[in-house]
C-alpha cells in the first residue's frame, strides 16, 4: 500500500510540474506577444520553467524509475488538461472560405 501512495504522490508532484511548465508557457505567450521585448519575455520563460521542471524531477522523482514514470505521466496529462482549458472558443477562430470547383 506505502508503494501506491508514493506513486500516486509523484503522479501528483509530475501533474503540478506540468501545470506550472505548460500554465507558464500560456501566460509568457499572452504577455510576450504584446511586448516590446518578446525575446527576453521568451528566453526568461523558457530558462525559470525548464529549471523549475528539471529541479522538481531530480529532487522529487529522480532516485526510482517507477516514481520517474509515474511523473512523467503526470506531466504529459498536466499538458493536455492545460492545452483543453486555453485552448480558444469556436467563435474567434476563422473559418477557410470553401473553393470554388471551376475557374471565374
Amino acid at each position: 500500500m506505502n508503494e501506491w501512495l508514493t506513486l500516486a504522490l509523484a503522479w501528483m508532484a509530475g501533474l503540478l510540474l506540468g501545470a506550472i511548465f505548460f500554465g507558464g508557457l500560456w501566460w509568457t505567450v499572452r504577455k510576450g506577444v504584446a511586448s516590446e521585448r518578446a525575446a527576453l519575455w521568451f528566453l526568461g520563460s523558457m530558462l525559470l520553467r525548464t529549471s523549475v521542471v528539471l529541479l522538481g524531477f531530480y529532487f522529487v522523482l529522480g532516485d526510482n524509475w517507477q516514481r520517474l514514470v509515474a511523473g512523467l505521466l503526470g506531466f504529459v496529462i498536466a499538458r493536455l488538461i492545460v492545452t483543453r482549458l486555453t485552448r480558444p472558443s469556436g467563435e474567434h477562430l476563422i473559418r477557410p472560405v470553401p473553393e470554388t470547383r471551376h475557374a471565374p
